[in-house]
């Protein structure tokens, strides 16, 4: 039976390198969420708000649920890579797939995102690296995997060893 998985956690935390991994090694297909929104141009936050809205969120996840639909019918797992700020964004997904699923937090300290985010080739900044920590931070969802300190496949381990 097929399930999906749900990584989540703030900007920097290593979400897109352990869902990357952990579709490679579960041979499941990678749902970069954050991609889905860049391309349709959903990721841009109005003057007025502090992130980007919930609305643009369900209208990536329409946009990916026909064809993760079926990848899951047809035996497939699937990995969904995101902040997840708004957890009514994890509900509808949850919602709309009638499968076995798996929700990760992925924690490590502010400075560590700071500092991995500060690494990237295109990186996002102390400013919204620190704005999306306290959105992310607002609530835990499913199982907490801390980061900080550890090795990707030591993260990999930890996550695969909750999957039945």
């Amino acid at each position: 039976m097929a399930f999906f998985i749900i990584i989540r956690g703030p900007l920097g935390v290593g979400k897109s390198t352990i869902a990357e991994r952990l579709s490679k090694s579960l041979d499941a297909e990678y749902v970069p969420i954050d991609t889905v929104l860049e391309k349709h141009g959903l990721d841009k936050v109005d003057k007025d708000a502090e992130c980007i809205p919930l609305a643009n969120f369900i209208k990536a996840d329409e946009m990916v649920l026909p064809r993760i639909k079926e990848r899951l019918k047809n035996g497939r797992n699937v990995v969904f890579d995101a902040c997840f700020y708004h957890k009514e964004h994890i509900d509808h997904l949850i919602n709309s797939l009638p499968y076995a699923h798996y929700v990760f937090t992925l924690k490590a300290p502010l400075a560590v995102c700071i500092k991995r985010d500060g690494e990237r080739k295109k990186n996002h900044g102390t400013d919204a690296a620190d704005a999306v920590y306290s959105l992310v931070s607002r609530f835990d969802y499913g199982t907490i995997i801390e980061t900080g300190g550890k090795a990707v496949d030591q993260i990999i381990k930890e996550i695969l060893s909750h999957l039945k």
